[in-house]
Order: structure tokens, then sequence, then C-alpha cells
């Protein structure tokens, strides 16, 4: 290329080997997260190495782990990003959506060796995706009675934790998961269910606590418990009851005029903890600090106050009671007030929380979770979130789909049956397509420890013999009916996951040049 057009510093890389780097790196993420795949699959250990202690984490959430790597392949970023989207988007299936993408990708590359043109594949693929959506549809069912719908949220819940830490437990914590979500009555805001980790005890001690726990205490001399609430929600500062003399010049010929002045600040906190107790409230939540003086003042009027509400906590304790966060006192007609049945005082572990039971907004709960240690409590945090994410969309979307790797082989049976039918090249494309999505079930049972491509042959001849609902049983390595095991999925993950992956992996493979730009010079260099 001309050298006065691009900058020397900056590099273009061809064609060919623009190519190769595209595919090597999206490849190598897919394969990164690849054991983690499966009910069998395996945890990594993140390392912080920012952080002098040098953080770790231990997980097998595939969004966790890829948003953790720090990666110079721009391809490599797309598939990260692509696991952010799933994540935030269903929840659950973020390691399904990398490695599906890395295997088409895979499948891609054979195909360019072979000659074949990208434009070609991409238009194939795209043929494919449609035949593989119709096919899935085909597969979703619909429950409408509400006792067999639970049944089946509870089965999603199950085969979502079944691949997480919790796996021992996953009946315990799907029946947590499913009443919680259960609670918010069609809503999906997850705001209301609270997840609050507490080491101590085992994975197994964690329970369903009805109402909102606040990792707090409650204010000395102040009532421990209170019923009937009439909560105010504030974020204001509650801490100028002492003038801060230090830092600050104030010139006086005397220091009884220092004692005025601070006699002054007082009495402004006085006024302004009048005009609150005025609000006609018995417990005042602050999201800044509250100083002894002011506390003193709530003590007397027998106001329960408690102070420094964590940040999120407070927003949604605010959306749990029913109140709006207050910070101007003017106007008690406009201010929104919480209410709860009674607030008071519970033990978990060795530590005192502050319960709100009866809450206004009855959709809220807490989740306590129990273990070892705080890694443990991380991973079954995360965990739990996959596992209500993915229901509460279910809630919404109601149709669900046999898990197990029955849907994919289902979708490759869809498109293989169609190639015949297809002339030119884009014939080998949709092979290629049906092979990616075949991958994911032998991943499924390489993870396990079993033999791959036996359990794989006889899951397509289960298919070909008309048995719809074949899947593979990690428990015993055997082909099996997943509506019998109830290995269950939401339709609208696996959905989502066919997709993503197929968008971004023919945006990959669309790349013929990449140009890196020069690095910015610092001024005067």
């Amino acid at each position: 290329m001309n050298e006065g057009i691009i900058n020397e510093e900056a590099s273009v890389e061809k064609g060919e080997n623009a190519r190769m780097a595209s595919f090597v790196g999206a490849i190598a993420i897919a394969d990164l997260v690849k054991s983690t795949l499966g009910p069998k699959g395996m945890d990594k250990i993140l390392q912080s190495v920012s952080s002098k202690e040098g953080k770790i984490e231990v997980t097998n959430d595939g969004a966790t782990i890829l948003r953790s790597v720090h990666i110079d392949n721009a391809a490599a970023k797309v598939l990260v990003d692509i696991a952010k989207t799933q994540d935030e988007e269903v929840g659950d299936g973020t390691t399904s959506v990398a490695v599906l993408c890395g295997e088409l990708l895979r499948e891609a590359e054979k195909l360019i060796d072979a000659r074949v043109h990208p434009q070609t594949i991409a238009a194939g693929w795209r043929l494919a995706a449609k035949l593989a959506k119709a096919e899935l549809e085909k597969a979703a069912t619909r429950e409408t009675n509400e006792e067999k719908f639970r049944e089946r949220l509870m089965e999603i819940a199950r085969t979502t934790l079944s691949s997480k830490l919790v796996l021992y437990e996953k009946e315990h914590f799907a029946k947590l998961a499913v009443d919680a979500v259960l609670r918010l009555k069609g809503s999906d805001n997850l705001d209301y269910i609270q997840l609050l980790k507490k080491p101590g005890g085992q994975l197994g001690d964690s329970y369903l606590a009805e109402g909102f726990v606040l990792d707090k205490k409650i204010g000395i001399g102040q009532p421990k418990r209170l019923e009937k609430a009439k909560v105010m929600v504030a974020n204001t500062a509650m801490d100028t009851d002492k003038i801060k003399i230090y830092g600050a010049r104030v010139k006086v010929d005397s220091l009884s005029k220092v004692a005025a002045i601070e006699q002054a600040e007082k009495d402004k906190m006085a006024a302004k903890c009048a005009k609150i107790c005025d609000h006609g409230i018995n417990c005042f939540i602050n999201r800044q600090l509250i100083y002894n003086y002011p506390e003193e003042i709530f003590a007397k009027r027998g106001v329960m106050a408690i102070e420094h509400a964590d940040f999120e906590g407070t927003e949604r304790l605010a959306a749990v009671l029913g109140a709006e966060i207050t910070s101007t006192f003017d106007r008690p007609d406009l201010a929104k007030l919480g209410t709860c049945d009674l607030i008071d005082e519970i033990m978990i572990g060795e530590d005192k929380l502050i319960r709100f039971s009866g809450c206004a907004s009855g959709e809220a709960c807490t989740v306590v979770l129990r273990g070892a240690s705080t890694h443990v409590l991380d991973e079954a945090e995360r965990s739990l979130h996959d596992a209500l994410c993915v229901l509460s969309r279910t809630v919404r979307e109601t149709r669900t789909i046999p898990g197990g790797g029955c849907c994919e082989t289902r979708m490759a049976r869809a498109i293989d049956s169609e190639v015949p039918n297809t002339p030119g090249k884009k014939a080998l494309a949709m092979e290629g397509f049906a092979r990616a999505l075949r991958a994911l079930p032998a991943i499924i049972a390489d993870n396990g420890g079993f033999d791959a491509s036996e359990l794989v042959t006889r899951l397509r001849a289960a298919h070909a013999r008309g048995q719809d609902t074949a899947g593979l049983d990690m428990v015993k390595g055997d082909v099996a009916d997943m509506t019998e095991l109830g290995i269950r999925e939401s339709f609208k993950s696996k959905l989502h996951v066919l997709v993503s992956a197929a968008e971004a992996a023919e945006m990959i493979l669309r790349v013929d040049d990449i140009v890196r730009c020069a690095p910015r010079k610092r001024e005067g260099q």
C-alpha cells in the first residue's frame, strides 16, 4: 500500500492472513470455554493480576470467564461480546453461544481451504439458520396448566443448575429459584429478589426469606422491633452537627464564638431532624452516614434510624417498600413513604441483620446463601442468578424445549434433509452448519468422559427412528428420552444462542483486512 496514505506505525493484514488471524482468535476463545459446557463441565480459576492480593474466582460461567480474559484479537472480542449479550438477555447459554460460534468458524476454515468463497458460505449458513429456527419452533411446547408449568420451571432450573457448582444441591436451589420467580407474578424485575451471601454453614442451608433483609445493624438506643412501620428512604447528609474547623479558616476573637457557630450547626441539624419526624414516620433509612447527634434526636422521638444503607440496596429497598428516595423535607404532602408490617432484627450465622416483613410490594424476597467460603458463595450467586434470569424469561415466553443435545440434533437433521435439494456450493456450507450443531452434544459427552462419537451417532440414529425427544443422559452416559428425565431448556435461550452465534460467525467470516491504527503519541514527542 502507498506509504504516504497509512502511517508507518499502522499495520494492515490482508486476505488470507487476516482471515486466519480472525479464525484462530475466535476458535481459541471457544476452546477456552469448551471444557465448561454441560453438566460434567470443569471449572476455571481466574486470578487477577492487578490487585495486590491477586483476587481469585472459581467459576464455570462462560460470561464470567470471558469477561476476565484480556484479549488483543478483534474476532475474539466479538465472541466475548456475544457471550456478554447472552448473559444480559437470557442469563444462561453463555458458554454454548461462544462454542457454537467457534465450531461454525472451524467448519468455515475447512470450506475456505476447499476454495469456497466466504459469501457463498454466509449464504448457505443463512439458509441453514432459517431451517434450524423453524425446526426449533416445532420442537417447542407450551404448558397452560399452572401446576404443570411450575413443574416445567423446576425442570428448567434443575437443568440450568446441573452444570454449576451447586449440582449436588440442585433440587434445593431449583425450588428456591422457582419460588422466588413465581413471587414476581410475571414481572421480570429481578431487583425484587435480593441475593445475600453469608459465609458459614453449607450450601444446603441456604433458604428463601420472605420480605427484604438489609445487611445493617439498628442504631443504639432505638426500638429493635417495629410493627406497622412507616418508612422514609432518604439520600441526604446527616453529618453536619459538628463544624469542621480543621481545613476551614474561621477568624474569631474568642472561643465562645466557635461554640456559637457549633450551636448554630446543631440547631440546623435539630430543625432538619424535626422536619423528617414531622412526616409521621417511625423508621428513617438513609443512604449516607447519620452522626451521633441526629441519631440521639431520632432515638428520643422513638424513630428507628438506619444509616449508610448500601447503595444498590437503597434503590431496591425503596422499590420493595413502595417508597421514593427523598432528599428534601419541606413538603411532607409530596413525600412518598413506604410501609411494611414488621421490622425486626434477625441473626444469620454470627451477624445481626434487619428484616422487613410484609412489604408493600409483596413480590419481594431475599435468598440467603450459605457456604464454606466466599469463593463458593460467589459461584453459588452466579449460578442462582443464571437460573433466576432464565426462569423469569420463561415466565414471559412460556415455550420450552427438551435439553441434552436433543434440539441440536433435530436442527442438524432438518438441515441435512434439505441439503440434497440445494444446488451449488451453498449445500457444503449447510452441511458445515449441521456439523457445528452436532459438535455441541459431542463436546457435552466429551466433558463427561464418555465416547463422544459413539454417543452422537447413537443419538442421530434414535432421531432417524423418529424418537424426537432423544438426548444425552449424562449420568449413565447413554441416549435417553429427555421428557422422561425432565431435562428441559428455555426456548428463548436456545433461539438466542442459535441466532447470535450464526450472526457473529458470519460477521467474522466476512473479514478480509485487519487495519491496526498507529498508537497515539503524547504531546511533544
